[in-house]
């Protein structure tokens, strides 16, 4: 069998591109990027979801991926994954944040564990929203959701031609202010109770200056935290599920450009 050059550089631009944004995707997307996912089970993922959608997405073009052309292809498909993953850490950053400020509200700033997502330290609480969020996740199917949005992301931002421009970038870095506003309006509730029992504790204090108020208050402030957290998750997960929901549908309008 002879196989010429032309030959070869097709196979690669047909199998090549689509496994680069396959594959960052599994790279930078929550569950699969975790350090508790080996990087050869990621690469094996890249390469089952590549073999089964290259039958059915529209062919690349046969770019040399050495030229100029080819090289923009391949930053291209690699920017095109990195924009998908990052819009679903974006996502769970906001469970993160509004676990962080409710953590430090009640007192357990201190108290941290190592997030297996990211590999840092966050606190206690931003650990259980996290964990929260990928149950959630996993509840609705965001898994397989993911891959059919990576399978519809070949047919309006086909693998070669540069889709993402300026706008997709500025639209991109306008909606990372999505995290800090969610992460804010998830924690604003108990962050406000807890704000009202300390102005509580200090006016008692006024009262009662022999009270000590570093005794009773921890506890009771710890209480009244993870009281506040349970009553409030019939409000976290449905807006958990909308900014979920936003970042799926932003995703087409990034990838499609101006």
């Amino acid at each position: 069998m002879v196989v010429t050059s032309a030959q070869l550089v097709h196979w690669v631009a047909q199998a090549g591109l689509p496994f680069l944004r396959v594959s960052m995707v599994f790279v930078t997307a929550p569950l699969f990027a975790g350090r508790l996912v080996p990087a050869r089970i990621r690469l094996a993922l890249a390469l089952v979801v590549t073999l089964v959608l290259v039958p059915v997405i529209p062919p690349p073009p046969a770019i040399d991926p050495l030229s100029p052309a080819g090289l923009l292809a391949v930053t291209h498909e690699l920017l095109a994954g990195l924009v998908i993953g990052f819009i679903l850490q974006l996502v769970f950053g906001a469970m993160v944040m509004g676990g962080h400020t409710i953590a430090l509200g009640m007192g357990l700033g201190f108290a941290s564990m190592v997030d297996p997502q990211n590999g840092v330290q966050v606190p206690v609480v931003s650990q259980y929203y996290l964990v929260l969020a990928t149950l959630l996740f996993l509840g609705m199917d965001g898994h397989l959701y993911l891959v059919q949005l990576l399978a519809d992301s070949f047919r309006y931002a086909p693998a070669g031609p540069a889709t993402l421009d300026a706008e997709s970038f500025h639209r991109l870095a306008a909606w990372g202010g999505r995290m800090f506003a969610d992460g804010l309006l998830i924690a604003i509730p108990a962050v406000t109770a807890l704000l009202l029992t300390n102005i509580a504790f200090g006016v008692v204090t006024r009262a009662a200056p022999q009270l000590n108020i570093f005794g009773v208050g921890f506890p009771v402030t710890l209480t009244l935290g993870f009281l506040l957290i349970l009553f409030t998750l019939p409000v976290i997960v449905p807006r958990f599920l909308r900014l979920l929901a936003d970042g799926f549908d932003l995703i087409p309008l990034l990838l499609r450009g101006s």
